[in-house]
């Protein structure tokens, strides 16, 4: 589909200087783009992981992703977005945090062998001569036309310093450099780093007769119009140390049912089918969509295991919003739904001879759910027996012997008795 159809399609798009020219760079081969992150603080919050995942995304669509860390404009401070001057941070400060972001982000992007790129433009602001980057750069902007962008315009009812003023020369120089230092052509950011991106891409074609373009991504906020990300409790931060997994999940759990489809497309990987088919659900399975919502999301920022724990740990204590399995998402989730004590027994099974299809009566029986094939069958028409989380609807029902291998399925007898049945072969376990 490409990088571009992806975002529009996942809701990411709000602006793009040339969609077109942009859609023909990306026929051309792949596509070197980044986005910056000022290290203010040791963590990124969930705001980040919009930029992080349009990231994410043009990595997995084969393009090169640059995690610029702003360890050179964070001394100076990004005025967009703000009512008044950020905190100035000492040197060390910065240091310290973008240590920990470079980590962070880490996380997400695969940095071996130039799939992804990490740089500071610290090592090449902070060297910068004053007067020769006057000279070099700042005569190729109008104040005028600066005062026009909607960061600084935003900012001059309530006074901005000489200092954030500067901003923008920085980072469009920032995107100039990338442009020369490692073909990069696609800056993206948040819809307020606007001004700033048409600036870089204005200096690349005054030094460089160069093309380049710019992209940005709404700014959240949830259904009821309050910023995204922001809790009673504070920000919602992206290290498991000063936001927990649990934690993270339920943020993601109590999503208001108006925002749940938005968030599959833009936080999660599912297809945007499922996406769809989910955010159409009613009452208590829309529930349920926030729960693979709350774990897929979890899984990205912390890992699975994690993710499986925060589940278990809401379930046990608030129950699920799907006790009979019936809505189908990845198995990642279905697994966990179904592992709900994480400690389900596990049942051998060897089959006669060479068979492909074994009924599921047998396996019922071999898992010790029901005394006989009769039971089994009787279970299954009264309703109570599951497979795999789905109702088994039909007493001639079979599993291929090729499913019963490696994790095996999950057969359930009513909401409590359950067992995995595992293939065991010639003696061995599978």
């Amino acid at each position: 589909m490409g990088l571009v159809d992806t975002l529009r399609q996942r809701g990411f798009l709000y602006q793009v200087t040339d969609e077109e020219g942009l859609k023909a760079l990306e026929a051309e081969g792949p596509v070197t783009g980044y986005i910056g992150f000022d290290p203010t603080a040791d963590s990124l919050h969930v705001g980040s992981l919009v930029p992080i995942m349009a990231l994410m995304h043009m990595q997995r669509e084969g393009h090169v992703p640059i995690a610029l860390l702003g360890g050179g404009t964070g001394m100076v401070g990004d005025p967009s977005g703000k009512t008044e001057m950020r905190k100035m941070l000492l040197k060390e400060q910065i240091e310290a945090n973008g240590e920990k972001l470079k980590r962070q982000l880490g996380k997400y992007l695969d940095f071996e062998g130039g799939k992804a790129v990490f740089l500071n433009n610290a090592d090449w602001l902070l060297s910068l001569n004053y007067v020769d980057f006057l000279r070099e750069i700042g005569r190729h902007f109008s104040v005028n036309r600066m005062l026009t962008a909607e960061s600084i315009r935003q900012r001059l009812e309530t006074g901005l310093s000489f200092l954030e003023f500067n901003y923008m020369l920085l980072q469009a120089y920032d995107f100039y450099r990338l442009y020369v230092d490692h073909g990069c052509r696609l800056q993206m950011g948040g819809q307020d780093q606007w001004g700033n991106i048409v600036a870089g891409i204005d200096l690349i074609r005054r030094m460089t007769g160069g093309i380049a373009y710019g992209m940005t991504f709404p700014l959240l906020t949830n259904a009821g119009g309050e910023k995204f990300g922001k809790t009673v409790a504070g920000a919602v931060w992206l290290d498991a140390e000063k936001t927990s997994p649990y934690d993270f999940y339920q943020f993601w759990r109590n999503t208001d049912d108006r925002d749940v489809e938005r968030f599959l497309g833009l936080f999660t990987f599912l297809p945007m089918d499922e996406v769809r088919r989910l955010g159409g659900l009613k009452d208590r399975d829309l529930n349920r969509a926030k729960e693979i919502l709350a774990f897929e999301a979890t899984r990205i920022t912390h890992g699975e295991t994690a993710a499986k724990e925060a589940y278990l740990a809401a379930i046990r204590q608030f129950g699920s919003a799907d006790p009979e399995g019936k809505i189908e998402t990845s198995s990642a989730i279905r697994n966990v739904a179904m592992d709900r004590d994480a400690s389900i027994p596990i049942c051998y099974f060897r089959p006669e001879g060479s068979r492909e299809e074994i009924p599921v009566v047998d396996l019922f029986v071999a898992g010790g759910l029901a005394k006989s094939k009769s039971e089994a069958r009787r279970l299954i028409r009264q309703g109570g027996a599951y497979l795999s989380g789905q109702r088994i609807g039909n007493i001639e029902a079979t599993v291929s012997a090729k499913a019963l291998a490696g994790e095996g399925v999950v057969l359930r007898a009513g909401k409590k008795r359950v067992v995995r049945i595992k293939m065991e072969e010639n003696g061995h376990v599978q």
